[in-house]
């Protein structure tokens, strides 16, 4: 990885070209953004669409309480709404706070306490599409 630039990684990862940005990365940045606005861990963003039909990309992310995972959840909304103008097709588990599913059609959002992030384990199911920590992305 060393011979690539940053931007010649990220530019892989997301899909962008100079002339087509890509919305689908844009939003499932932006949600990331949120998420780490409201101390979301171990944000991680999956480029599915590569693997799946279910959507472009998957963003993962981890909350320590209940009430942390759905103030996650209504950041990411928030966010999405005030910057993309879109609201979720479906969201799911809001009220039981351990793990939130958004769906905004191309780009899916799980926000899972520590147990459901083990438990489950997306990005070993999902391990072989692309991935990337928004830390990389955001420093």
């Amino acid at each position: 990885m060393t011979d690539f630039t940053k931007e010649q990684i990220l530019s892989t990862f997301s899909g962008t070209t100079q002339t087509a940005p890509d919305r689908s990365y844009e939003l499932a940045l932006l949600a990331a953004e949120a998420a780490d606005d409201r101390k979301g861990e171990e944000i991680t963003l999956m480029k599915v669409g590569e693997v799946t039909v279910l959507a472009d990309y998957f963003v993962v992310i981890t909350g320590f309480s209940k009430v942390q995972v759905r103030a996650i959840a209504t950041s990411i909304e928030d966010k999405i709404l005030e910057k993309m103008n879109r609201r979720p097709l479906r969201s799911e588990g809001v009220s039981e706070g351990t793990w939130v599913l958004e769906d905004y059609g191309d780009v899916i959002v799980h926000v899972l306490m520590p147990q459901e992030r083990e438990r489950y384990d997306l990005e070993a199911f999902w391990g072989h599409a692309p991935r990337m920590a928004y830390a990389e992305i955001a420093s």
